[in-house]
């Protein structure tokens, strides 16, 4: 049985799915490992960090893919890559199914095994396994670093002889993982934080991390099965509207977290909402890639509108691709060895496992 990784495009993903101390618990598991020359050499891991534990390093990206069982990536191949897979092997990566159904259904049609690691149930089972979390931790942590960083004044409190600077507030739009890592790293640095969240349940963890959550009167825990946002009612959007105008008049950050899986982000802050916030505020809209939670957010762009500064990017984990990379090989490698059977050396596809069968696309 063999598992291999292969470059990704840098210019839009520095993060990889294979670091050395993951390719050293494939060999153990007696999982043989092919990359590609220089394949984390950009995060300054060495070809020889990976010799050293057995890895088959080759010049042959192509070679690579031909003979591999398993494959996994961040995301899809290129064309010319994907037309050198081979019916059984296994391809696993975070797919966006919505948007790349064309080239999934090809590749089904070739009798691949697709599995999209953004589909895993929320289960206890599956938590070691879970992509979204891990990466959305990350990215909520950075989103704080990155809006205090173009933020023009102090973040905490201090007093001083010539008289005391009010420590910044910030507002966390969505307290999912992104938003609960977001709320409590601004804490940390000494804002006072608030939070909205369509979700009652988010209230409780909020207040644990030292925020104040906003309550929309007569909420509706709009909360779906899986763990999830859903789609707000006309009327709960307009009492969250009527909030947030009043609260953004007196907030100098804002984080924006809030997205529904397999949609455009709901547009939460208008126009006239951003007209309202004070120059020199911050928004940091970690929605942009799905169309963003503000009216005017562009991605890889800082929007200026009237003296507030909107920020949204691609990627931000290409910011951290170090330790993004290092917990996403960790969750990879726990779902391989879920779907590994070792005493006979194959891919065991249990559909009766409801990880594997949430996660293969069909």
């Amino acid at each position: 049985m063999r598992i291999a990784s292969v470059s990704e495009n840098q210019k839009v993903e520095k993060r990889i799915a294979i670091t050395p101390e993951i390719a050293k618990k494939y060999i153990s598991l007696g999982i043989d490992v092919s990359l590609p020359e220089n394949y984390a050499s950009h995060l300054g891991f060495k070809d020889e960090e990976y010799k050293e534990f057995g890895v088959s390093i080759l010049k042959d990206e192509n070679e690579i893919l031909k003979n591999a069982d398993i494959i996994v990536q961040l995301g899809l191949l290129d064309n010319d890559k994907t037309s050198i897979l081979k019916q059984n092997q296994t391809f696993i990566g975070v797919l966006n199914p919505n948007d790349n159904r064309d080239k999934i259904d090809n590749l089904v049609k070739k009798n691949i095994n697709i599995f999209s690691l953004e589909l895993l149930p929320r289960i206890t089972r599956a938590q070691s396994m879970d992509i979204l979390s891990s990466q959305a931790n990350l990215a909520g942590y950075k989103a704080v670093v990155e809006s205090f960083a173009k933020f023009e004044k102090a973040i905490p409190m201090m007093m001083t002889a010539a008289g005391t600077i009010p420590a910044a507030k910030v507002l966390v739009v969505g307290a999912g993982v992104a938003g609960l890592q977001a709320i409590a790293t601004a804490k940390r640095m000494g804002a006072i934080v608030f939070a909205t969240d369509v979700r009652m349940a988010s209230k409780e963890q909020v207040e644990s991390l030292g925020g104040k959550f906003l309550t929309v009167e007569g909420s509706e825990n709009l909360e779906t099965e899986g763990g999830y946002a859903k789609e707000a009612s006309d009327d709960f959007k307009k009492k969250q509207e009527d909030l947030l105008s009043e609260t953004l008049k007196k907030i100098d950050i804002v984080i924006c977290t809030a997205l529904i899986p397999g949609k455009k982000a709901p547009v939460i802050i208008k126009e006239d909402m951003i007209n309202n916030m004070n120059s020199g505020s911050i928004i940091y809209d970690l929605a942009a890639i799905q169309g963003g939670n503000t009216a005017f957010t562009k991605v890889n762009e800082i929007v200026d509108k009237k003296g507030v500064k909107i920020m949204g990017e691609s990627n931000i984990l290409n910011k951290l691709p170090t330790s993004a990379s290092n917990l996403y090989a960790k969750n990879v490698f726990n779902f391989v060895s879920n779907l590994y059977d070792k005493e006979n050396n194959k891919i065991n596809i249990n559909l009766e496992d409801e990880i594997i069968e949430k996660t293969l696309i069909k």
